[in-house]
């Protein structure tokens, strides 16, 4: 039977003997003594096979390639001085090997190694198409070990704190298009009907607050078809949490206490209490994101005011047509960036319009606060005007101004982007801080230009302010979004529980009665029956993790994930099926493949 995990060996089990599971990452021969790298889950640990010392096991340990499944039995020795290895856990010991079972070999070539040294430069494709063995490194091992870390102390804190109940829902549900795409089902009992799998627990956890279970929980695997990103997956999972009788203030309290127990069982950090908060509308002002990445500085400016009547027609157009002017002031900006990087196929300019600006207009600050910039700015600004400007943004001597000018979301979308840009570019962000921030009072509606219709921000079921209530198409919502280093990790809002107010929010997004009852009937008649005030967030697990972790993508705090394309190269899922499989569906395929 196994004693110990590999990397939990220390100097207090130095002269006992052990029996160890694993893989051999590496073998080595030292004139004569073999030294192996034993590698489980936990970590790895020095193997010693002496031909003197240990002459049982020499001639097995002369066998032993990477990869290699064995069972070894030993004792505990204290590692020469010379051959202590402090940046490993188990560095102060090894084991001498006074048996090596060889449980399973490796019978074809491996496609990558698996050990530290050669493993940072293997190509992600070919990690996801031999996951099993990506998932043996070292990286890999200790993210999975923290997102159980983290779904851990999460279950701790709700379950044992806070009194909250775990209870699943429907995977197989009805389809609700309203946000993403469904992930469609076909039922093959039910002809010509479909499920739709679940894009969040929604409309189930709400009914639960009905039913008065009024503390929930789930680790809710969720499901949408979309376009992917680095922190998007097709199916991936959440905290999801609803509580009944509670405030956005008592909401937001628990929740800050969860996150801090999390940071403190994890990675063993007291964060500050209570986190800061902006609202939408401050975010939108100061960053133009609401999700800000608060670490650093650099916040915008609105000079619409000033430049509205100006002569540069950029300007005074965009405020004409209902538009912005917003300034980036960059402090030393003139030593630190060229004219070249901000005029076209320059860096900063690209930024722009990835963003969807047709560029960025700047003005460099001089002695003396004399302005200095190409094209038509400085010529048809006012002395007033340019004074007004160097007041409004505290510009000095040195000072790069960035602007953005248009309508009010794309001069939003492009200097958040320049900002973060330049920010990482010039050094202005620290890494090591942990910034996390609520953003509310989000907006009930915005536009959808496509649909020429009022959606909802977050989704039709959150509550407008009681005093907004006669107005929802201007309505704020009681909503909530935690941000973690300018990241969304959480959101949530208190719901409507009122049938009335529900059949007006459904009316403002453009459902008619009948579109409302076929859709949402079930919700609407589960409010005539005594609903309580509640409300909850969602945390996205992947991405905290992904941060937790200080990974740049969540495929790899996540054991079997999908592609940016939605497929998995290790199964080769999406797949076609059987035609009987079709025919017992009733369902036929469209689908004409390009010439």
């Amino acid at each position: 039977m196994r004693t110990n995990y590999c990397g939990e060996l220390r100097a207090e089990h130095i002269d006992k003997t052990v029996t160890l599971f694993g893989w051999v990452d590496r073998r080595r021969d030292h004139g004569g003594v073999i030294f192996i790298d034993l590698r489980d889950r936990t970590g790895t640990v020095q193997i010693v096979s002496d031909p003197q010392r240990t002459p049982d096991s020499y001639n097995d340990a002369i066998a032993l390639r990477s990869e290699y499944v064995v069972k070894i039995v030993g004792k505990v020795s204290q590692r020469p001085e010379e051959s202590l290895n402090p940046k490993l856990p188990t560095g102060e010991v090894e084991i001498y090997a006074d048996s090596i079972e060889l449980l399973n070999s490796v019978s074809k070539q491996l496609p990558f190694q698996v050990c530290t040294s050669e493993y940072e430069s293997v190509r992600e494709d070919l990690r996801l198409k031999y996951r099993y063995l990506d998932l043996r490194s070292d990286r890999m091992a200790k993210n999975l070990q923290l997102r159980h870390q983290v779904v851990k102390a999460m279950r701790r804190f709700l379950e044992d704190q806070e009194n909250f109940l775990e209870i699943e829902t429907p995977i197989l549900t009805r389809s609700t298009p309203e946000g993403a795409r469904d992930y469609l089902v076909p039922s093959r009992v039910n002809p010509a009907d479909w499920y739709a799998l679940p894009q969040s627990p929604q409309l189930f956890k709400q009914l639960l607050m009905v039913s008065g279970c009024d503390r929930y929980y789930q680790i809710a695997r969720c499901f949408r078809d979309e376009d992917l990103r680095a922190d998007r997956q097709p199916e991936f999972t959440q905290l999801d949490m609803e509580m009944s009788f509670m405030s956005v203030e008592e909401i937001i309290e628990l929740n800050e206490a969860l996150i801090c127990h999390i940071f403190k069982a994890v990675k063993g950090i007291e964060l500050p209490r209570p986190f800061p908060r902006l609202t939408y509308a401050d975010a939108m002002a100061r960053y133009g994101s609401d999700r800000p990445d608060t670490r650093f500085e650099l916040e915008l400016v609105d000079v619409g005011e000033i430049v509205k009547d100006s002569g540069f027609k950029v300007f005074s157009g965009a405020i004409a047509s209902g538009g912005t002017v917003k300034v980036l002031p960059i402090p030393g900006g003139n030593e630190s960036i060229s004219n070249v990087r901000i005029k076209p196929k320059g860096d900063i300019f690209n930024e722009a319009i990835a963003a969807g600006a047709k560029g960025i207009a700047y003005i460099r600050v001089r002695e003396n606060n004399e302005i200095d910039t190409i094209g038509a700015i400085k010529d048809n600004l006012s002395e007033t005007q340019k004074q007004e400007l160097l007041a409004k943004t505290a510009a000095k001597p040195g000072d790069l101004l960035l602007f953005g000018a248009g309508d009010t979301d794309t001069v939003n979308k492009t200097l958040d982007r320049v900002r973060l840009f330049i920010g990482e570019e010039l050094g202005l962000i620290d890494h090591e801080k942990l910034n996390l921030v609520w953003i509310t009072e989000f907006p009930m509606f915005e536009w959808n230009s496509e649909e020429k219709r009022l959606e909802a921000i977050h989704h039709p079921f959150t509550a407008p302010y009681p005093e907004d209530i006669n107005d929802l198409a201007t309505a704020r919502a009681q909503a909530y979004d935690l941000v973690y280093n300018g990241v969304e990790i959480g959101g949530g809002s208190l719901r409507i529980y009122q049938k009335d107010i529900q059949e007006k929010v459904f009316t403002t997004i453009g459902l008619s009665e009948e579109e409302a009852k076929e859709k949402f009937g079930f919700l609407l008649e589960a409010f005539e029956y005594g609903t309580p005030p509640h409300g909850g967030i969602a945390y996205g697990l992947d991405r905290l993790i992904m941060l937790l972790a200080q990974e740049d993508s969540i495929r790899d705090v996540i054991a079997f994930p999908k592609t940016q394309q939605a497929s998995c190269l290790l199964t080769d899922a999406p797949a076609t099926v059987d035609n009987k499989q079709l025919q017992e569906l009733q369902v036929k395929s469209t689908y004409k493949p390009k010439k």
